[in-house]
């Protein structure tokens, strides 16, 4: 994954942090759950894993880490890196009232949003959607596969 992250010119000032530890508090940041001056003090400071990751999450660098760890996994478990058959599935789940869209799922009786997930037959994840409760499913299936079957 270092080909990833690194960067390739020898502009600016040369990073204070190494690539790897910046990756493993981004990881810990999504995977805990905690907010970002929570971090652990093993760490580099909250303000500079922030904006590595707000960059790094605007150029499509986690995507990238993701679809080559499902591919090597892939292949471990012999198969080939592109998956021949997907599953999609869809779930209404309550959100709090900050942020986003929300709807009602009259078929759920859920107030909230619906998240809109394809899989391999692996169980890997392809593509993931949210929009907001009251959209039906076939509505929601387009965007997800669009861009789940372009990769």
């Amino acid at each position: 994954m270092a080909d990833i992250f690194e960067s390739d010119g020898d502009r600016g000032t040369p990073p204070r942090y190494p690539r790897r530890l910046l990756v493993d508090a981004c990881c810990y940041v999504v995977r805990s759950g905690c907010s970002w001056r929570m971090l652990p003090k093993d760490f580099p400071a909250w303000q500079n894993v922030y904006r590595t990751f707000h960059r790094w999450s605007q150029q499509g660098k986690f995507e990238q880490m993701h679809d080559r760890l499902r591919a090597q996994w892939r292949e471990r478990e012999g198969r080939t890196h592109m998956p021949s058959a997907a599953v999609l599935d869809a779930q209404s789940t309550r959100s709090s009232p900050q942020g986003g869209t929300s709807g009602y799922d009259a078929g759920k009786k859920v107030k909230g949003r619906k998240r809109h997930v394809l899989v391999d037959t692996l169980g890997l994840i392809l593509a993931v959607s949210v929009t907001a409760a009251s959209v039906q499913d076939r509505d929601g299936a387009h965007p997800v596969m669009a861009n789940g079957m372009e990769k």
